[in-house]
């Protein structure tokens, strides 16, 4: 069968895998290589997600970088000298205390993820948000020059985390829409977060940017959807969380439902049969790999 016919009949049986379909690489492809890298990000390109999720921080001369932590965590980092850093002094390397220069220094990739011991490991380094949209365009239009690709970008900030981790949510979107505006992406942007503060803030300034309820609470989603006080474009719930009722009840308001993280196939299986708009995984892959067997 010619691959157009192939596609066309994948698409027409199982509509669940169509193009409107958003599978998001988490943090890049934690699963493949280290996460919130420009490698991971090129890779997740390669593999044919629609999204690039990742994490941003901010260093204490205000550069937005990406980050899970807000500091330099045991698991995957070594300080700029090469050492270890443990579980017991890593919230010492905060990373809004030190500059990006410093922390540019500091491997993490290196060292064995011990959740994710078959990640390609490789030498690198924390980059900036700039870094990471420049990379990807440039990547993009050598080798796909007709795909676009959408970030999905989390503010990784809470109340109790405010000038000592990161600024306050109005100075952290601040920082962070000025790269956006300046990379001219805002169109392809979701701002993501679990602190409903950073997407009340920007809902206000900018409603024209798509924003991303996070959810790990065992709380009703009208419940979390009064507490954040808006529509958000997308309401992403820990996969575990998600029922096909929460599904219709969503879709009913318009508001698009993508889980996090869905790393196994049984359970993108599962998820996708509820009818949802697109997944996150650390192993984007391993969907791709799912279509070619359906």
């Amino acid at each position: 069968m010619e691959k157009s016919l192939l596609i066309a009949f994948l698409l027409a049986a199982f509509p669940i895998f169509s193009q409107e379909f958003d599978i998001q690489g988490h943090r890049g492809c934690r699963g493949l290589l280290p996460e919130n890298s420009i490698e991971a990000m090129k890779k997740a390109v390669d593999l044919g997600v629609t999204t690039l999720e990742l994490d941003v921080v901010v260093s204490a001369d205000n550069q937005v970088l990406l980050s899970h932590e807000p500091f330099l965590s045991h698991e995957i980092c070594l300080d700029r000298n090469g050492n270890e850093i443990t579980e017991a002094n890593e919230k010492n390397f905060n990373l809004y205390q030190m500059d990006y220069a410093t922390i540019r220094q500091c491997d993490c990739g290196s060292k064995i993820h011990p959740r994710f011991i078959d990640q390609e490991k490789i030498r690198t380094y924390k980059p900036l948000l700039s870094e990471v949209i420049d990379s990807v365009s440039n990547y993009i239009r050598r080798k796909y020059p007709k795909k676009h690709i959408y970030y999905n970008i989390e503010t990784k900030s809470a109340a109790e985390g405010d000038d000592v981790f990161h600024p306050k949510p109005h100075a952290f979107v601040d920082l962070l829409l000025k790269v956006l505006r300046e990379k001219h992406i805002t169109d392809s942007v979701y701002i993501q977060s679990f602190d409903v503060r950073t997407l009340q803030y920007l809902h206000k300034i900018e409603p024209g940017i798509k924003t991303v309820l996070l959810v790990e609470n065992r709380l009703s989603v009208a419940q979390n959807l009064t507490i954040l006080g808006f529509k958000p474009t997308v309401y992403s719930p820990e996969f575990i969380l998600l029922n096909p009722e929460n599904v219709a009840y969503l879709h009913q308001k318009k508001i698009n439902v993508i889980p996090w993280t869905v790393n196994e196939t049984a359970d993108m299986e599962k998820i996708i049969n509820m009818g949802v708009d697109g997944i996150i995984s650390d192993y984007p892959n391993r969907y791709f790999d799912l279509i070619k067997r359906k």
